[in-house]
């Protein structure tokens, strides 16, 4: 019996009841010349004479394809029956996500566009169905665009640096589920943790009809706490939530790293002629601010120790090859002593943050770069930055918002006014769509005005850590080391939280990879160590002349696992550790306790 791969609801913060998983086995074709839509490709009479395995990229060997090499357009068909318990609904086609364009069509006619490679979208295709099995087509364009947010994905052929094997097409999961007239969009929880309320605002597909009422029923780990209903007037209907359900000590019940607790909220969409849609999400109550140069979590100072992970797998490269593995990932971060992770170019499977939010793992979520400025490489990150931000708003675990990572896209970000505007821009865009979360503009270097103070330093001795950052005053005028702190004209404003946000990636000789990958060197930063004991050696070195900076809040060490020719991981690509974990553990713990 053939297994359908990612069977589970890709959306957990955001899930309906009734839905029909469409992974597994799609007919596939390049289209290199560009020519199907002339020739009617989209066409349910036209075969496409390969196949693939979704939702897994064609580059990847999962999808039983495994070709690196760069074909722009592609196409994708299968069938499809709606499922009974469908039927005299509205049917909605999801995309959780396919890069970079995408024309999807139903029984030859077309459904909708989308561009974006990281985020989702879907369409109501209940007026192109019918009885029967339908077809649907898709036709996916993946340019080697700069222009495009690519993060950790090469524009050209082959590896470079630490820039991997790119990824075209679909790489999450396709999926059906119906409503009725009406359909909740999202639902937003915005946690008021000081007064003890959490806000809900709704958005509905359509302006609601007369009568329309919201149902809402609220509960924690199986037991109904409270339950209610408003009156929808509008596209927007909102109503709070009083939290007050802690102990006389501590009146709210807080979701932390060490006890992540999380309320679910059930939502229906009712009119006087029955349901018309229903959802389910969750959230926990949690504050994240900046205060006098230090990162509160709920009031209380929170020392964070990060640890940076590409999200890359072997055989299955940006997609998760299973719920399972996903867990695992969040797992290893906790076991090596981390209470958060920067998850580094890429938007991930909102899974991810579904186990961060459920193990207990503070997340900064980080825009994937473009590598080169103009008019669409700022609509681009806009656009992106703006879905990412709606998609994932209720995950307590996310604290941060990174729209940009070196400088990468804003080359001349220290002096060209424009690339400044736009980091500031990107930054404006955070806090006008969020405003419970952190924001690190420019992370690395040459930063615009933001929350953190975010700094990249991969020196391999501690003493040369403590001559860079010796003074925090000189190191925000100027630079920690080769590339300026901030860029001309803006500057540090005294309310900043200071981070080192990437240090350490250190590679060791024989452990994890290769020493050769068709020709290419391995890559990491420094000398190769030569074994375990001066692996240990040069981490506690660094990390502790960073623990030893009293102004510093925290650090990101690179990284969680090696990535093909990348091998500065505590793990290797299939997730071995390369140290002693208890060792390591017990090494990355802050001896000062914070």
């Amino acid at each position: 019996m053939n297994t359908i791969p990612r069977p589970e609801y890709p959306r957990p913060d955001f899930q309906r009841g009734s839905y029909l998983n469409l992974n597994g086995a799609w007919a596939f074709a390049f289209d290199d010349d560009n020519r199907g839509e002339r020739e009617g490709w989209n066409l349910p009479r036209h075969r496409l004479s390969g196949s693939i395995l979704v939702p897994f990229c064609y580059q990847s060997e999962k999808s039983g394809i495994g070709d690196k090499t760069i074909h722009p357009v592609m196409w994708y068909r299968r069938g499809f029956t709606v499922p009974a318990d469908m039927k005299g609904r509205r049917v909605f086609l999801r995309f959780g996500a396919v890069d970079f364009e995408s024309r999807v069509y139903v029984n030859g006619r077309l459904a909708g566009t989308h561009r974006g490679g990281y985020t989702p979208f879907g369409f109501d295709i209940t007026h192109l169905l019918v009885d029967g099995e339908n077809d649907l087509c898709l036709r996916a364009e993946d340019q080697p665009d700069c222009s495009q947010p690519r993060g950790k994905q090469y524009w050209e052929e082959g590896l470079m640096g630490c820039w991997y094997t790119p990824v075209s097409g679909i790489w999450q999961s396709v999926w059906l589920e119906a409503a009725g007239d009406n359909s909740l969009l999202s639902a937003h929880v915005t946690p008021d943790f000081d007064r003890a309320k959490a806000d809900v605002r709704l958005r509905l597909e359509k302006m609601p009809e007369a009568d329309t009422r919201v149902l809402y029923e609220l509960s924690l780990e199986g037991k109904k706490l409270l339950s209610g209903e408003v009156s929808a007037h509008d596209r927007t209907p909102g109503f709070s939530l009083d939290m007050r359900f802690g102990s006389r000590v501590d009146t709210v019940i807080a979701w932390t790293p060490e006890h992540p607790r999380l309320f679910d909220l059930k939502l229906s969409l009712v009119t006087p002629e029955g349901e018309q849609d229903e959802a389910a999400t969750y959230f926990g109550m949690r504050k994240v601010e900046v205060k006098n140069g230090q990162v509160l979590l709920n009031n209380s100072p929170i020392y964070q120790r990060l640890i940076l992970d590409q999200g890359y797998w072997p055989d299955t490269l940006l997609t998760p090859p299973s719920d399972e593995a996903i867990r695992a990932d969040v797992q290893w971060i906790r076991d090596f002593g981390y209470n958060g992770v920067r998850k580094h170019q890429k938007i991930e499977d909102p899974r991810f943050y579904y186990w961060c939010d459920r193990l207990g793992l503070l997340v900064w979520g980080e825009v994937p770069s473009c590598y080169e400025y103009g008019p669409q490489t700022v609509q681009n990150l806009a656009n992106t930055l703006a879905d990412f931000i709606c998609r994932d708003y209720n995950h307590p675990s996310i604290i941060t918002w990174v729209p940009l990572n070196e400088s990468w896209g804003v080359r001349e970000i220290y002096t060209d006014r424009q690339q400044q505007a736009a980091a500031r821009m990107l930054t404006q865009l955070c806090r006008s769509l969020d405003p419970i979360r952190l924001v690190s503009s420019n992370d690395g270097w040459e930063q615009t005005e933001a929350d953190i103070c975010a700094l990249h330093d991969y020196a391999a001795e501690g003493e040369v850590i403590h001559r860079h950052f010796d003074s925090r005053e000189r190191v925000e005028k100027t630079a920690c080391d080769r590339r300026m702190s901030y860029a001309e004209g803006a500057q540090y404003t005294g309310r900043e939280a200071f981070l080192i946000t990437e240090y350490g990636g250190i590679a060791m000789t024989g452990k994890g990879a290769q020493e050769d990958m068709g020709g290419m060197h391995t890559w990491g930063y420094h000398d190769k160590v030569q074994d375990e004991e001066a692996f240990f050696a040069r981490f506690a070195s660094v990390t502790d002349a960073i623990r030893e900076l009293d102004y510093c809040q925290g650090y990101c060490y690179t990284q969680l696992t090696d990535v093909m020719q990348e091998i500065n991981g505590l793990l290797t690509p299939d997730r071995q550790p390369k140290v002693d974990v208890e060792r390591f553990r017990s090494l990355n713990q802050n001896p000062k306790g914070l």
